[in-house]
């Protein structure tokens, strides 16, 4: 566990060293803002309730993009450096790795997404504030970053550079996103099934109405579960190749 941390505080490091971890947040922050500004405060007058369900709404797009930027790096800059193998050469175990950078990209999206409370807070001004809808929000938020970055992660240790594990994780999540499709032109019991994997249309807006849901935290728990897996599964068939 300590090997663990010490691999997450050296990545999280990394991302508030360099400039792509600072662009990171800025373009997010600039992305919620005018969205907030234009869609949730904008046009005709709306209750308070309605205003944060539209910025978890919108926050939660930014985020599943944010997250694929920011774990196409933890293991493709790694095999593209060729530093990876000194990792493989280390006493380090291959979920310590995966889970260390994992933990790493978790912590630099939280404080990403700590950064935006000031939006919704601004309803005070003209309105009354639910702090249980708010937690749920962020609950969700967090949820969904976390899954997404597991996907991400899943993609950087399958890809070779950056690029190629951004168009990946990104292609993972649409397939995911997309499921509540396939569950609306498919017959029981496979619309079942497709509506209960899809990453977003079913889990998240619970969360975005302020409700949450064991069944949404197991799922989203489960699928960073699984892509964790797949991805330590992957750098141990690469270490033995």
């Amino acid at each position: 566990m300590m090997r663990t941390l010490l691999i997450a505080r050296r990545e999280l490091a990394a991302y508030l060293r360099t400039f792509q971890g600072y662009l990171i947040i800025a373009m997010v922050l600039a992305v919620d803002g005018l969205i907030f500004n234009a869609f949730a405060l904008g046009g005709v007058s709306k209750r308070s309730s309605e205003v944060l369900s539209l910025f978890f709404q919108f926050s939660s797009g930014t985020t599943m993009v944010a997250s694929v930027f920011i774990s196409m790096r933890l293991l493709a800059e790694e095999r593209q450096a060729g530093t990876l193998l000194l990792l493989y050469s280390s006493p380090v175990k291959d979920h310590e790795i995966v889970l260390g950078k994992f933990l790493s990209a978790l912590a630099f999206l939280a404080l990403m997404t700590l950064a935006t409370v000031f939006m919704p807070l601004l309803v005070m001004v003209h309105g009354k504030l639910s702090l249980g809808h708010i937690a749920a929000g962020y609950l969700g938020l967090l949820l969904l970053g976390s899954a997404s970055l597991a996907i991400g992660t899943f993609g950087s240790a399958l890809a070779r550079n950056q690029v190629l594990a951004a168009v990946l994780s990104g292609c993972m999540l649409v397939a995911l996103l997309t499921c509540w499709l396939l569950a609306r032109i498919t017959q029981q019991p496979l619309s079942d099934v497709f509506s209960a994997l899809a990453l977003w249309n079913q889990h998240f807006q619970p969360f975005q109405a302020g409700v949450v849901h064991v069944r949404d935290v197991v799922y989203y728990l489960l699928v960073t579960y699984v892509a964790l897996f797949a991805a330590t599964r992957v750098l141990e068939a690469r270490r033995w190749r």
